[in-house]
């Protein structure tokens, strides 16, 4: 059954989703700088980042102004309507700060605490990603129409791509590239792509076979785990959680879960 909340709520993420895009893709001064830095010196806020999450806030605000709103940025309300916003305005901002392309715009709406819309839009790709919890999840992009999300059968583990990133504090980021260092004979190969959003998305549309990191938060998350899971991926942290800042998982059925005992072993989620 539709629920027409979600319809609506879907709606109003891919309008703000679009307009935070276009303003990142066509309003990139030629001289961006740092605007703050939050973790370390190398995690960064530009001043595009806090832009497009004032687009997206005032539009949230200007149609359901009782909703609640997290946001990277620092927006934060509680609302009373059962539903909150996680926002993630610019997802992968040092790519953005480099004019390397894989960056995206990442929405997600809560309903009583369970995230049930989410749209990731990747400008320079040229392609979003959408989700509503229990009806699937679908891509539009250089292709024609709307594609139908799904994970990629499960190869084995030796066979399959995954994808990873590396946090901006010296000493994760160590712990990190010794524990992937154990995992590269183990699989066909590593990515780091530089956008947990993307590379949520990219499980879902079966261009990787899995996913893990350390470190994120809710905004980094919600919407592109929405995405993976309505595509048929399984997503979760350490054995029997959920995702979390100290471990998120997601993969195709047949790699999740060696891939999750091997980050288990390798004790992936501590230094």
């Amino acid at each position: 059954m539709t629920d027409p909340l979600h319809t609506d709520l879907l709606e109003l993420a891919q309008k703000a989703a679009r307009r935070a895009g276009a303003l990142l893709r066509d309003g990139r001064p030629a001289d961006l700088a740092v605007a703050a830095t939050k973790s370390s010196p190398i995690d960064v806020v530009t001043e595009m980042d806090i832009a497009a999450e004032k687009l997206i806030t005032d539009l949230i605000a200007e149609r359901r102004p009782d909703d609640g709103i997290l946001g990277e940025e620092g927006a934060a309300t509680e609302g009373t309507s059962g539903v909150r916003w996680v926002i993630d305005p610019l997802d992968g901002t040092v790519n953005y700060l480099y004019g390397l392309p894989t960056w995206a715009v990442s929405i997600a709406a809560e309903q009583d605490g369970e995230t049930v819309v989410g749209v990731v839009t990747a400008p320079m790709r040229g392609e979003t990603f959408h989700a509503v919890r229990g009806r699937g999840a679908w891509a539009t992009g250089a292709w024609d129409g709307v594609r139908t999300l799904a994970c990629r059968p499960a190869p084995p583990l030796d066979q399959a791509l995954v994808s990873t990133g590396f946090n901006y504090v010296a000493d994760v980021r160590a712990h990190q590239a010794d524990v992937a260092q154990r995992l590269i004979p183990l699989l066909r190969d590593i990515r780091r792509g530089g956008s947990a959003a993307v590379d949520l998305c990219d499980v879902a549309a079966g261009r990787l076979d899995g996913y893990y990191e350390r470190g994120l938060h809710p905004w980094d998350l919600a919407a592109g785990d929405l995405i993976a899971r309505e595509a048929g991926a399984l997503t979760g942290g350490r054995p029997g959680e959920r995702p979390s800042g100290d471990l998120a998982v997601a993969g195709t059925p047949g790699v999740f879960e060696p891939l999750q005992r091997l980050l288990e072993d390798f004790g992936a989620w501590h230094d």
